[in-house]
């Protein structure tokens, strides 16, 4: 199966449609009298639906196994076609549009099966999702696309020469899949001054996010909250939640860092682990939906 661990959990809905033509009007009126020998066509076959739909991961190998929160079977009757509209909710990591297009084609096969002895012409077609939402495709199109970012990477050892950047190099790397341009990618060591007189910088160039990866612990020299936190005009606690909240369902040490969100007028500041994990998953918790900020702060004029 696919990896889903890196993906948040969301709602998720998905409606697909299965179209069943019988050959005659006696078979639907049959149905609409409930006088088919097998039974209420319309009851069994939800029946058999909403069973279904549960079963799908056992049918389908790649499919992963996940709550269905609510399922939903509605019929529409149009001279000698019955619609089955089939809708799915979950709230998970993964989309539910094969689950909702499974649970129309068993509602579709069940219909068939107690309709078979009456109508031998029966058909099933246009088994097909209409809708879905809740996945990251349906965010990507809402954001700005002229979003600037710097990355900046506290680190004593790394400035020095000692070690190899990573961290910085998966934000780099995320930001690009959020097309975001990263117009400045520094190292600096771990100096309160250093990092604020690169974020005033950076500011005042009017870049729109300064994301710092680094001195976030607990250690004598992780001062980068210390540095920050004076110059915001705003903390955005729930950035920083979501990022702690992620993490934690990773791995139990993420409690133990001091990520930080905030705003100096209208650039979003964050300052992420310094470990590469650490920053990646931090990256994942938020973007792209962290990027609905500069709609707010900077206002209609960009919503194009």
């Amino acid at each position: 199966m696919v990896d889903i661990t890196s993906k948040s959990t969301t709602l998720r809905t998905a409606v697909a449609q299965a179209i069943i033509k019988v050959s005659k009007q006696e078979t639907i009126d049959a149905i609409q009298n409930d006088t088919v020998p097998k039974g209420n066509v319309f009851a069994m076959s939800k029946a058999a639906g909403l069973l279904g739909v549960k079963r799908t991961p056992d049918i389908l190998p790649d499919c992963h196994p996940l709550p269905i929160e609510y399922s939903g079977v509605e019929y529409e009757i149009n001279a000698l076609e019955i619609t089955v509209l089939f809708t799915v909710k979950t709230i998970y990591k993964t989309g539910v549009e094969v689950e909702a297009m499974h649970g129309a084609s068993v509602v579709a096969l069940n219909m068939y099966d107690m309709l078979k002895p009456l109508d031998k012409g029966i058909e099933i077609h246009s088994v097909k999702l209409l809708n879905k939402k809740g996945g990251k495709s349906d965010f990507r199109d809402r954001f700005r696309k002229d979003l600037t970012a710097a990355v900046v990477v506290c680190s004593d050892t790394i400035s020095a020469g000692h070690k190899e950047d990573k961290a910085g190099k998966a934000i780099i790397d995320k930001l690009k899949t959020c097309d975001v341009t990263v117009s400045e990618y520094v190292i600096i060591p771990d100096e309160i001054e250093v990092i604020q007189n690169h974020a005033k910088t950076y500011q005042a160039h009017s870049i729109d996010m300064i994301i710092y990866t680094g001195g976030t612990g607990l250690s004598g020299r992780d001062v980068t909250p210390e540095a920050l936190i004076p110059l915001l005009d705003r903390r955005i606690p729930g950035i920083e939640e979501a990022i702690r909240n992620y993490g934690q369902d990773r791995t139990p040490f993420s409690m133990l860092s001091r990520s930080v969100a905030g705003t100096i007028e209208n650039t979003l500041v964050l300052a992420l682990p310094g470990s590469t994990n650490g920053a990646k998953e931090s990256m994942d918790a938020i973007f792209p939906s962290v990027l609905h900020i500069f709609r707010i702060l900077k206002g209609a004029r960009h919503d194009s």
